[in-house]
């Protein structure tokens, strides 16, 4: 209890953060359609708010060598905040993408301070359980946060002071802790090269997890109204997305640490692209069967970024894990800085039901280039273990570092 403790103001941060940029996402998406915004404009907002994410993954391991952890994470909570507070003061889909832009550096660069501090912290002895929890404030957090949305107004300047507080309340914990912050890690080197040498096919399967996760997230509440769901309908039809992810991660895992990985992705892109064609084809679903198809949506295709992660480490030593971690992570972004905005388009010129075809039409290429790199090289004998990998920050990779390498 006393270590759960010492680490309870930032899991805190962790929790309050998730709450507030959480829950961004699908109040955009439905207050931009609640003032006229076309599809492919909502679409923008998703797209501009990885380019943020992406800005944040590289600029805050820097940020925080000049000025420190504290201070980082004030600086980039602030750009949220004001991303936020912004939103009901200039409405225009092209000026709200700039605040989602200074949203999604908050989210990135708000996650490696506390990543860094977590990998600071951590010894061998507590780095499974305090990995653990954090999972579950993490994703106990996102199920919260799509949840919020049933209770906040669409378009309402309160509804994003709302979050605007929840952000700036994140603050509090590690600015008042007694904890002295740690050393600066040092900032991994950027080389995406480094995941293509390492395993194409995870390379791929990370681009594909990126189309299909924050494609729903930055979209789903649009494909939402558009087959008749409402707000709180639309938050449930969220959370069960989120909720057959967190599901899925153990099972998967297993049988990912037991036979080929190969085996496991592409029998996870064969689910998603069946989820994907029940969603598309079965029109008139019923309001519980909306709700189905999202938890196995989330079921199939949570969990193919970390198999796609271990997969690549499997190829990998102890001296490249943290920046094959960063690789992954910018092909990770490269594929949602574009998903929403194509998927948007696409549900603009034919319909909701095309977001899914568009998403099985990824799966059933990672499906087909899994088949042929299985032809090109055996599984490794000596793999690491299979971990779970919240797509948060290039940090994560230190965290992970030494779970791999025990096992």
């Amino acid at each position: 209890m006393r270590m759960l403790l010492s680490f309870g103001s930032l899991f805190l941060a962790v929790l309050l953060m998730q709450l507030s940029t959480g829950g961004v996402g699908p109040l955009d998406a439905i207050s931009g359609l609640a003032l006229q915004f076309s599809t492919a404009q909502v679409g923008l907002l998703g797209s501009a708010h990885f380019v943020g994410f992406f800005i944040g993954c590289w600029w805050a391991p820097r940020l925080m060598g000049n000025v420190g952890h504290s201070r980082a994470f004030a600086a980039f909570t602030a750009a949220g905040a004001i991303g936020l507070l912004s939103h009901m003061l200039v409405v225009d889909p092209y000026a709200w993408a700039l605040m989602r832009i200074a949203s999604g550096i908050c989210v990135a660069g708000s996650y490696t301070v506390i990543e860094a501090w977590l990998q600071a912290k951590l010894t061998n002895k507590t780095r499974g359980r305090m990995m653990g929890t954090y999972r579950i404030v993490d994703m106990g957090g996102s199920l919260a946060a799509q949840m919020m949305i049933s209770v906040l107004e669409p378009a309402s300047y309160v509804s994003y002071n709302i979050l605007a507080l929840l952000c700036c309340a994140s603050l509090f914990p590690l600015t008042l802790t007694k904890v002295r912050q740690p050393e600066t890690p040092e900032a991994p080197r950027l080389r995406p090269g480094l995941a293509l040498a390492c395993s194409p096919l995870a390379t791929f399967g990370v681009v594909a997890a990126a189309l299909s996760s924050a494609t729903f997230r930055m979209i789903g509440p649009v494909y939402g109204q558009q087959v008749g769901l409402q707000l709180d309908q639309i938050a449930y039809f969220l959370s069960a997305f989120v909720l057959g992810g967190a599901l899925a991660q153990y099972p998967v895992g297993w049988l990912s640490d037991r036979y080929d990985r190969r085996h496991v992705l592409i029998g996870l892109s064969v689910a998603a692209v069946i989820s994907c064609g029940v969603t598309a084809f079965s029109h008139g679903l019923s309001t519980n069967g909306i709700m189905v198809t999202a938890f196995f949506f989330g079921l199939t295709t949570f969990p193919i970024y970390s198999v796609s992660a271990a997969h690549a480490h499997d190829f990998a030593d102890s001296s490249q894990r943290v920046e094959l971690s960063a690789a992954l992570m910018f092909w990770y972004a490269i594929g949602a800085i574009a998903a929403p905005l194509v998927a948007s388009k696409l549900m603009q010129a034919f319909g909701p039901y095309s977001m899914f075809l568009m998403i099985a039409v990824a799966h059933v290429a990672l499906v087909v280039f899994g088949l042929r790199r299985m032809n090109a090289r055996p599984t490794k004998s000596d793999r690491t273990s299979y971990v779970w990998t919240p797509r948060t920050t290039f940090q994560i990779g230190r965290l992970t570092r030494h779970k791999r390498d025990e096992d």
